[in-house]
């Protein structure tokens, strides 16, 4: 889980980080720029809800085949 979240972190750093920088050297007009950059956001933010998503989808069912092994089975 922690290696998750540090890749998590970096990468929102890193997104953060480019995204400053692509704002500074645009070669856009301020309205394009701000609409462009508030699409990136939003694209950003839908890429991170999905990562999200799978990655709690993937610990649940891991969760759940550990449950699955620890219960103990009734034998007839």
């Amino acid at each position: 889980m922690r290696r998750f979240f540090t890749f998590l972190v970096g990468s929102v750093s890193g997104a953060i980080v480019g995204a400053s920088v692509a704002l500074l050297i645009a070669p856009y007009s301020g309205e394009d720029l701000r609409t462009r950059a508030r699409e990136r956001f939003s694209e950003l933010r839908d890429e991170i809800q999905e990562a999200y998503e799978m990655r709690t989808a993937q610990l649940e069912a891991e969760l759940e085949g550990m449950r699955k092994r620890s219960t103990p089975q009734k034998t007839p």
